[in-house]
């Protein structure tokens, strides 16, 4: 095992820019991204706003930069919880969250893994009815984790009345024992846990954000719960802090603040498609980066545009919009610095605790990016807009029974009914719906916004539309498996550049379910939330197609992306 000291030695040189055509940008931009770095070791919010009020909401979110050393602090605790619940019995863990405080600890699973011995471990952050019954554990022996930064977000508070449910109905007396809290202090969550007797509660340091909350209580307990070595991750985490001091390097050889300045310089030269290219193990420390960068940014018409999962194709396919950033686990010299591939950030990651490490490098530039890009980096004002469209329709729909769904514009074959926002109607011009991707321009983005549950197949079918639309028009693609991306890259798609092309997809379920105490069921929460979101995205002018299939079946959406793509062409 690497000492504190080895570790900090190897961050230290584990980052290298080939800049290419972003040489100059990064240059000009090398000052100021010393003086954000340095202005964020100080906690001063001036580094990234002028206005008093955005200054005060600004110093009750750096809460982050300590949270690692808190944890250190907190590792005892957290060791006797989880030995307490393995020594119980308990053989499955079920994380009900959203957003970024759900998304670290599924790659923490991903990345690193569950120890042996330790309890199965699954993340469960949708309203798809055949999500929420995909994760069937024997509700005896399972350990349901509620973590909610606000205790009220209500995909988590559905979630879990249906696991209450799913107890009380399996005989569990003491089901509120099944249940442990993670949430900030004076929420309606912790008043409930500690009134109905929860396992355990953990308060989380309210100047922590959801998505810099990946070294807090929010990524830590499930990794305790996991078996993980608590002292490996955080240990790591607490060396880059030391590696990225601005009192060490200046910020082109800065560990982290040389990422964001990478990002940011990109960001302003017109290279915002920030691209990442990650080894299989590390795919999904892809969405998490991606949520990350994306709410962080997204915002004031400015922003960086994340693409995860996107499998690297050749130079040939890329327009010049692109910054890649790639992630190794290999040997420090192999592979290294590919001139296909420009600009281009090379990081090393020596192995897998060293995720602790990564989780402080990207949030570090990620606050260094939003200084440059002159935005508040740890707001978001757009999400909440979501949330209110989706309160509303579930509001009429409690009155009327139904949801106020728009007309289709058109009605494709194999069940499919299509309707488009008044931007992407007005840019068409008459045209049928289904020609939206035509109008893809050179620095577009396309997203594909699927409210579907797990299934291999439709992924499949997903993932072949998604790879066409890139092939063909050379856009930046994204994908968001919906509500979690509401959480995530939606305060970009709404809050960001209006350069994005979004194909927005629901299914009437097979099954449905009720959710305990609402007079709504999931796939009504589903569709609300989709439709919010749609009704959000035209209210900000964004140019969009809502395509509601029958069913989930992936003919309906091969049908669909045969639509789409036939008006692009052939390759």
């Amino acid at each position: 095992m690497l000492t504190f000291t080895n570790r900090r030695a190897y961050l230290t040189d584990s980052l290298h820019l080939t800049p290419g055509p972003l040489a100059g940008a990064i240059s000009a931009n090398a000052d100021a991204a010393q003086r954000a770095v340095a202005g964020l070791w100080r906690r001063d919010p001036s580094v990234w706003s002028t206005d008093p009020t955005t200054q005060k909401k600004i110093a009750d979110r750096l809460g982050w930069m300590s949270s690692p050393q808190l944890m250190v602090e907190s590792i005892p605790r957290l060791r006797a919880f989880a030995d307490a619940v393995k020594r119980d019995g308990v053989t499955d863990v079920v994380l009900l969250g959203m957003g970024g405080s759900s998304l670290a600890p599924e790659v923490i699973r991903a990345v690193i893994g569950v120890a042996p011995g330790w309890p199965r471990f699954q993340m469960l952050d949708s309203t798809d009815p055949a999500a929420v019954r995909s994760a069937t554990t024997p509700p005896e022996s399972t350990l349901y984790i509620l973590a909610s930064k606000s205790g009220t977000t209500i995909e988590p508070n559905s979630l879990a009345a249906h696991f209450k449910q799913t107890l009380v109905d399996a005989g569990v007396a003491q089901w509120a024992r099944h249940f442990v809290a993670i949430t900030d202090e004076s929420t309606a969550l912790a008043e409930r846990a500690r009134a109905e007797g929860f396992r355990d509660l953990f308060i989380n340091p309210s100047d922590i954000g959801g998505r810099y909350s990946a070294l807090s209580f929010f990524g830590l307990v499930p990794a305790a719960l996991m078996g993980i070595d608590l002292d490996a991750i955080v240990g790591w985490g607490l060396a880059m802090l030391e590696a990225s001091d601005p009192s060490r390097a200046k910020a082109t050889n800065n560990p982290a603040a040389a990422l964001g300045l990478a990002i940011g310089a990109g960001a302003k030269s017109g290279r915002d498609k920030l691209t990442l290219v990650l080894p299989h193990a590390l795919e999904e420390l892809g969405l998490w980066v991606e949520q990350l960068i994306a709410e962080s940014t997204g915002k004031q018409g400015k922003g960086v545009v994340p693409i995860a999962g996107e499998p690297l194709a050749d130079p040939s396919a890329y327009g010049s919009d692109r910054l890649f950033a790639r992630l190794q686990r290999e040997s420090r010299e192999k592979n290294r610095a590919n001139p296909a591939y420009e600009p281009l950030v090379d990081i090393d990651m020596p192995e897998p605790a060293a995720l602790g490490a990564e989780f402080v490098r990207w949030e570090i530039a990620t606050a260094v990016a939003g200084a440059l890009l002159e935005i508040n980096p740890f707001d978001e004002p757009n999400v909440q807009q979501a949330k209110d469209a989706t309160r509303k329709l579930l509001d009429e729909y409690k009155l009327t029974r139904r949801l106020p769904i728009p007309p289709a514009d058109r009605s494709l074959s194999g069940g499919i009914d299509v309707t488009l926002s008044t931007a992407a109607r007005e840019m068409l011009k008459g045209q049928d719906p289904d020609a939206i991707l035509t109008r893809l321009r050179a620095g577009d983005y396309a997203a594909l916004l699927a409210y579907l549950g797990p299934d291999r197949a439709l992924a499949a079918e997903l993932n072949a539309l998604r790879l066409a639309i890139r092939d063909r028009t050379r856009a930046a693609t994204m994908f968001g498996y919906g509500p979690r991306y509401l959480h995530s890259t939606g305060q970009l798609h709404k809050g960001g550049p209006n350069s994005g092309v979004f194909i927005l997809i629901t299914a009437t379920p097979r099954e449905d379910l009720p959710i305990p105490g609402e007079p709504f069921s999931f796939a009504t929460l589903e569709l609300a939330q989709a439709l919010g979101d749609f009704a959000s995205l035209d209210a900000t002018g964004r140019r969009a197609l809502h395509a509601h299939l029958s069913s989930p079946d992936p003919a309906r959406i091969r049908g669909l992306a045969d639509a789409l793509l036939a008006r692009l062409g052939t390759a």
